[in-house]
């Protein structure tokens, strides 16, 4: 069996696409998946499988969640490898110690034009980046509620991303080595 790492996108967020925690363990559990871990109210599931396939995994998440809730997010599936790799790969570390100021954002895939000095252009002095594979990290010391940078990352990579702060990615990936 593998051990994926779900990270939903856009659920529970602004009284929008609500998904309880307890319901989607519930959904999950009738799509055979085993040993489900939920943390915080914003879409994160540790699970193991035994489908290889992780877009038809995927697929067949997001339909069971439209069946159920009407909305059919984006699920952004990574195995363990992908979220260890994620971890040490972070160019940042002098952030670590502050996990709130430091985000990565998951690709969905990899973009085929990013737009990074249109990024350059929107980022604070307090502001860094760097775009890792399928990992977009963003240092941002006064918080991303502001920041033009954050905002417009989507839209400059031109890829759906799903993004966590250093606390809970730490946390997910403790929950998938459990």
């Amino acid at each position: 069996m593998k051990t994926y790492i779900a990270l939903f996108r856009g659920i529970n967020v602004g009284g929008n696409s609500i998904l309880p925690m307890k319901e989607l363990k519930a959904l999950l559990e009738k799509l055979d998946l085993r040993n489900i871990k939920t943390y915080i109210q914003s879409g994160n599931a540790v699970f193991r499988s035994n489908e290889n396939n992780s877009s038809r995994l995927s697929t067949k998440i997001r339909a069971a969640v439209k069946k159920s809730r009407g909305f059919e997010p984006h699920v952004l599936l990574l195995e363990l490898g992908g979220i260890e790799k994620a971890i040490a790969s972070n160019p940042f570390p002098e952030a670590e110690a502050e996990p709130n100021t430091l985000h990565l954002n998951f690709l969905a895939f990899a973009p085929a034009h990013p737009d990074l000095k249109a990024l350059e252009r929107l980022k604070k002095e307090s502001e860094r980046f760097k775009l890792k594979g399928g990992v977009f990290y963003l240092y941002a010391p006064d918080g991303i509620g502001r920041s033009k940078l954050s905002a417009n990352v989507e839209r400059a990579l031109g890829v759906p991303v799903t993004g966590r702060n250093w606390r809970t990615v730490n946390k997910i990936m403790e929950m998938a080595k459990e």
